[in-house]
């Protein structure tokens, strides 16, 4: 073997040693970035037991008054449907708009009409199927109480009506609220009052009803 050759293969096993020896250093510190210390960290899962805490509970209670942010409801009036006093709102929180009243409209129709039925007479569908009638909006007693009222009812529930505040949220209930006035006044508006266009939109809207009512009696 000349000494050019002999020179190029200890030029390359030197090579190969290094390359050896990179490779072993690269997987040692691989090795150490792979230790399970970073996977299994010291922590407290949801739910879990802890021996840390005396209650042997992982989780902790809220401190005493904890209000999650954007939860403070610092608006009695429109979160509750209550005046600092206590008592009943008497107004909106809200300017009445008809964007409001249909939007109330909307929702009513959704959440109130299966037992209160279109117009609040307590005749929905299910109350048809077996389900006890709710009072009619059209009661005195109803037409008496603060719009306030009907809030409170939709939040807390009454008699066998549940809580609708989990699926309604405030502006909505707001605009129910504002829509069963508005379904109130509407069944109970003096034809005297009426503007003669009025009173001729009344009676188009009546028209269908009427003529379906007096072909139906017309059959033996």
């Amino acid at each position: 073997m000349s000494s050019s050759d002999r020179k190029t293969t200890s030029a390359r096993a030197v090579a190969g040693r290094f390359g050896l020896l990179l490779v072993l250093a690269l997987g040692g510190f691989g090795a150490l970035g792979c230790r399970q210390d970073m996977h299994d960290q010291p922590k407290l899962k949801p739910y879990r037991g802890s021996t840390f805490f005396a209650d042997g509970s992982g989780m902790r209670p809220f401190p005493v008054n904890t209000v999650a942010r954007g939860t403070l409801r610092e608006d009695a009036h429109f979160f509750t449907g209550r005046l600092a006093d206590g008592s009943m709102a008497t107004e909106l929180p809200m300017p009445m708009t008809r964007t409001l009243l249909k939007r109330g409209q909307e929702r009513f129709q959704i959440y109130c009409t299966p037992c209160h039925g279109q117009v609040g007479e307590g005749r929905g569908m299910v109350v048809r199927r077996g389900y006890k009638q709710p009072v009619s909006y059209h009661e005195e007693r109803l037409r008496q109480v603060p719009i306030g009222y009907f809030f409170d009812v939709m939040t807390n529930g009454f008699a066998v009506m549940p809580s609708y505040a989990p699926q309604i949220p405030p502006e909505d209930r707001w605009a129910i609220a504002a829509y069963i006035r508005a379904l109130q006044l509407s069944q109970h508006v003096e034809a005297a009052s009426l503007t003669p266009e009025q009173l001729a939109q009344l009676n188009a809207l009546d028209a269908p009803a009427a003529a379906a009512h007096a072909a139906g009696g017309a059959h033996p």
